[in-house]
């Protein structure tokens, strides 16, 4: 089943978090302000039935003519005495805390509690307990209500604090989300460099027992794929190595042949067979990135090849400026942008390189003025040996290694190539290097 937003486990795991926090805040804090109010609630009317308790003791002993000479002696500042029953205008109250305080104190008398509306709207509540002898005894209660207790804290101070809780507990679970999600987040940093560059550095295995697993097994993986590669770029330099000699012997044995016709085809296919196995050659050391970087000035690097195209009559314009040295290694990207350059030149004709320096990268764009491509084409034709239906023909065509040299060689220095069809005609192949560039070596 799909979740909804967020999607993120450190979202998820904060909003479950907070959550479920704020619910136990809340409950917590309704539970203490509701414990705290019956418990000081039931403290007060136990204090008043006490002090009503011992009042009716002291009136009963003594004479009914004296009982009016002690009310107001006997009367505190809560407790205001009356030998008189409750006006007629009382209404009861059956259910109380203070009767049941009455009743635990008072055992042997029927204590009633009424409420007295006054003219102001004030009501007070009325004790009525009758004495031994049946003289009624009236306390009347200022302040006190239904729900009495102490007092709460104003509700800024209680919002205050339960606003500073929240914050806490957030910033608190903020922290052990990230800790728990940070070994995630670093997988899939590694993961999307793995992509990028197979000879980058393993990940650290430090952490929990979870992520120290996961870390060694995602090394592992990236051992056995630079292994994987490695085999591959070393078989495919040893057979394309390998065929340069049965080649040698076969264009020795091809002299030998009187027929001149049948000679020059046997010459044309050994022509393409040794240009398919330099080209093999140089797409197996374009996946070598061991040399180091060196700084390389662009404009100069494009006014070579410029020169270099002109002296075999291509057209090709420079554009633009770079005039920070780019970290790059020459040999590499001097062969990589001369692929492109070839390319362009062999499906478009005239070429134009245009230079430009951005923040964090450096942009060369080699634009031709062919057909273009279309769009399903892009990509493919990066993949090795792979050449579009116009360019089948081994002359015209090549053997389909050129751009994937290219990219091996740029993806080696953290570049990259893309193409892509240009709104006023011709392909465009736009290069992005980094302004730094790390040296495998050093690693």
């Amino acid at each position: 089943m799909r979740l909804p937003l967020p999607r993120s486990l450190f979202a998820r795991l904060m909003l479950i978090w907070l959550l479920g926090m704020a619910v136990v805040l809340a409950v917590s804090f309704a539970l203490f302000v509701g414990e705290r109010d019956r418990v000081g609630r039931n403290v007060l009317f136990e204090g008043i039935a006490q002090e009503i308790a011992a009042t009716v003791q002291v009136l009963e002993r003594l004479p009914p003519q004296e009982r009016a000479g002690w009310i107001d002696d006997l009367g505190r500042r809560r407790l205001r005495l009356a030998l008189r029953p409750p006006p007629d205008n009382a209404q009861p109250v059956r259910d109380h805390a203070l009767l049941r305080a009455l009743g635990t104190a008072l055992p042997d008398h029927k204590a009633s509690l009424t409420v007295v509306q006054r003219p102001d709207n004030h009501p007070f509540y009325l004790v009525t307990i009758p004495l031994r002898d049946g003289t009624p005894l009236s306390v009347r209660l200022p302040g006190i209500g239904p729900e009495p207790g102490p007092p709460l804290a104003p509700p800024d101070r209680l919002i205050a604090a339960l606003a500073a809780l929240v914050i806490g507990v957030a910033l608190l679970t903020w922290l052990a989300v990230r800790i728990a999600t940070r070994p995630l987040s670093r997988l899939a940093a590694a993961a999307r460099a793995l992509g990028e560059d197979p000879e980058r550095a393993p990940m650290s295995s430090s952490g929990p027992t979870e992520v120290a697993q996961a870390a060694a097994a995602f090394n592992q993986m990236q051992q056995r794929i630079r292994e994987h590669v490695a085999e591959r770029t070393r078989i495919l330099a040893a057979i394309s190595h390998d065929l340069q000699t049965p080649i040698t012997r076969l264009r020795l044995r091809a002299e030998m042949v009187d027929e001149e016709n049948l000679r020059d085809r046997i010459q044309a296919d050994l022509d393409a067979m040794q240009s398919l196995v330099k080209e093999g050659l140089a797409y197996a050391r374009s996946m070598d990135a061991s040399s180091p970087p060196q700084p390389v000035s662009l404009e100069s690097l494009a006014d070579v090849l410029r020169a270099d195209a002109a002296d075999l009559g291509w057209t090709v314009t420079v554009s633009g400026s770079a005039p920070t040295p780019c970290p790059s290694r020459p040999t590499a990207l001097r062969r990589a942008l001369w692929n492109l350059v070839e390319n362009g030149v062999k499906f478009g004709g005239e070429v134009n390189i245009t230079l430009a320096e951005l923040p964090d990268r450096y942009e060369i764009r080699i634009r031709d003025h062919g057909p273009g491509l279309p769009a399903d084409e892009l990509e493919k034709v990066f993949e090795p040996f792979y050449r579009t239906e116009s360019s089948r023909n081994r002359e015209t065509g090549g053997t389909g290694l050129g751009l994937a040299i290219a990219r091996n060689l740029l993806r080696a220095q953290r570049g990259e190539v893309a193409l892509g069809n240009h709104p006023e005609g011709g392909l465009e192949a736009r290069v992005t290097l980094p302004r730094a560039v790390s040296d495998p070596a050093s690693r």
